[in-house]
Parts: structure tokens; sequence; C-alpha cells
């Protein structure tokens, strides 16, 4: 049985993330009130690096306690553990089979559906 590790799936938090607003903490210090007012009121988040690295994100605060939320509830750590998994049992097969299995599902799903309607 394949379980699928290249499908590219959403935890739908209710949560739009932006990551292309990636900032360094220099420029963070330089346009601090332009970048809050954005996070607070046009609810866009930012990765802050230093250097070329990732170090932390500003995000609204009704986001974080959504994500706090979820994790407390194991949900991230579950779907981790799910991913680990897909790929383990996965590497038995190319991203073409993968692919290919999606596809015909897709089409099933597709003709359920339109004779269900």
């Amino acid at each position: 049985m394949r379980i699928y590790s290249n499908i590219y799936f959403t935890y739908n938090l209710k949560v739009n993330i932006d990551m292309d607003k990636i900032i360094g903490v220099t420029e963070l210090q330089r346009n601090f009130r332009a970048i809050f007012d954005d996070v607070v009121h046009r609810k866009v988040p930012y990765v802050l690096a230093r250097g070329s690295r990732p170090e932390a994100v500003l995000l609204p605060y009704e986001q974080y306690i959504k994500f706090a939320q979820a994790n407390e509830a194991g949900i991230l750590d579950r779907i981790d553990r799910a991913v680990a998994r897909m790929a383990e049992v996965n590497a038995a097969y190319t991203d073409k089979e993968v692919e290919a299995d999606l596809i015909q599902a897709t089409k099933t799903v597709r003709t359920r559906k339109r004779k269900a309607a």
C-alpha cells in the first residue's frame, strides 16, 4: 500500500501566510513601526532572518493563538509523524509512480462526485 509523501497538503488553521515577507533584523529595526502596522492591520506575517538564516516569525496575535492551540492539541506533531511515515513507506516508489497514482485517484473521485450530483 502506498502512502503519498509528495502530496502538498495544508493543515487548515484558517491562516493565510505570505512567506515572501522575509526581512533581516536590521531592516526590522529601521522600519519597525511600518512592519508592526503591516502585521497588526493587514495581517501580514514576517519571517525574521539574521544573516541568511530565518530565526523567528512576527505574526498577528490571532494567528499565534491558533498555532498554539493546534500545537497543544498535538495536531502539528501528528502531522509531522504522518509525513515522516509517508516518506518512509514511499521510499520504494518513484515520483512518477506516485504522480500517476494521484492522477488516477483524482479522476476516480471526480467521476464519483459527478455521479452523486
